[in-house]
């Protein structure tokens, strides 16, 4: 991710948690389409929120109300998402980029000690929901439906990429 030294950091992060609501958008948006909801999408995108929530309470230095794999409706899946999306850009805009190099300790959920800087805790929100949205398109389109596309370059392009689908065996 190319930067023009730590001050470009905080840019990055932007444009990387822009891209963060967008796909949690567009895959809550794809589960409020399917004919009949696929429990397990459900799951692994709650999974999403309620990560990304927790990661949130760690930095900000307070208990998280959600679980880390909550049991959540698409309602609340839509209320979480917003309310994630609000915390994180908040967090990020209270933020210098010199505050980002800042180390926090945090338990993670088995409870061992931990200590990493804010920086590489958004990270790992942001790239922890890629590998899970991935899981949950997968599942929607093993029930019949069509999951929302959220690479990357669709958000930047304002266009899905290209879709070639795996050949049958």
């Amino acid at each position: 991710m190319p930067t023009d030294g730590i001050a470009g950091i905080d840019r990055q992060l932007e444009k990387l948690l822009d891209h963060l609501v967008w796909a949690d958008k567009r895959v809550l948006d794809s589960l409020f389409a399917m004919t009949h909801l696929d429990q397990r999408a459900l799951d692994l995108y709650a999974h999403v929120l309620g990560t990304e929530h927790t990661w949130l309470a760690r930095i900000l230095g307070r208990g998280p109300k959600e679980k880390i794999w909550p049991d959540l409706t698409l309602e609340r899946a839509a209320a979480l998402a917003a309310e994630n999306a609000a915390g994180l850009r908040a967090l990020l805009e209270s933020r210098s980029a010199d505050d980002l190099q800042q180390k926090v300790a945090y338990s993670n959920s088995a409870g061992a000690a931990f200590e990493s800087t804010v920086e590489d805790m958004l990270l790992q929100v942001i790239l922890h929901g890629c590998y899970h949205r991935g899981q949950v398109a997968m599942v929607v389109r093993g029930a019949g439906s069509e999951p929302a596309p959220t690479d990357y370059i669709a958000f930047v392009r304002g266009a899905p990429a290209a879709v070639t689908l795996p050949p049958q065996r």
